[in-house]
């Protein structure tokens, strides 16, 4: 389905309604989410963090991974979401940042081909009658500043990465209980090795310009990987 992005208004969405539960359906079933560096100490907690290439733009974006191959989301039970935190740019969908109004705001768009548009009876509703918006209306308004926040803050980030050299490419090969092998390629991980051999001053350099913490942060998450292969070896009835 082409998706059809429209300015949120009052006058226009006053009595819409989304859904807010989690299906395949309703778009849930995807391997990554991109995530935000200043997102990093929630992501690792539950994802591996994975760093992309995309060489049109010579530019890297990090993924929080949620399966190991297309569509497969290992999160996913049910109706249920099995982890408390989800990152921001899937969290908030089918919301999106539109550009600045006249006051230099960031305007809200909203995709309304989204299969998160819900009936008139059911779902959250994004105005109140009287047109404010509800608690769940202003808790997206939050977390899409977050997101733009951490947009603006990513490129200097991975600038930094480039810069110190601390990207390596993964290649990891998994293998299931059930003897199927599954494969992880064309994404780069925190080359660690690299990170202990920086000097003073260049820790100071990334400690002083906040990229140390997200840096740490990755690393930690590859832990993850282990609870993922886990998740679907029980999924494949093999846990």
């Amino acid at each position: 389905m082409n998706p059809n992005h429209v300015l949120l208004t009052v006058d226009a969405h006053r009595d819409l309604r989304l859904r807010t539960d989690r299906s395949p359906d309703l778009g849930d079933a995807v391997m990554t989410a991109i995530a935000m560096p200043r997102e990093f100490r929630d992501v690792q907690r539950h994802y591996p963090i994975l760093f992309r290439l995309d060489a049109t733009r010579d530019a890297f974006t990090a993924y929080a991974m949620f399966g190991f191959e297309t569509g497969e989301n290992l999160f996913l039970d049910g109706a249920r979401w099995d982890a408390d935190y989800l990152p921001l740019a899937h969290d908030i969908q089918p919301f999106l940042i539109g550009g600045a109004d006249a006051g230099g705001n960031r305007q809200v768009h909203l995709d309304l081909a989204s299969p998160r548009i819900a009936g008139a009876a059911e779902g959250m509703r994004l105005f109140e009658p009287e047109g404010t918006p509800t608690p769940y209306l202003e808790s997206i308004a939050e977390k899409l500043g977050q997101l733009d926040a951490g947009f603006a803050e990513s490129a200097d980030f991975f600038a930094a990465l480039r810069r110190h050299d601390l990207l390596e490419p993964l290649t990891l090969e998994v293998t299931l209980n059930d003897g199927s092998t599954h494969r992880l390629v064309g994404f780069h991980v925190i080359d660690e090795d690299r990170l202990r051999t920086l000097d003073g001053v260049a820790l100071g350099e990334l400690h002083g310009d906040g990229h140390l913490m997200p840096i740490f942060m990755a690393l930690a998450s590859l832990g993850n990987i282990r609870d993922l292969v886990a998740r679907k070896n029980k999924r494949i009835g093999h846990g």
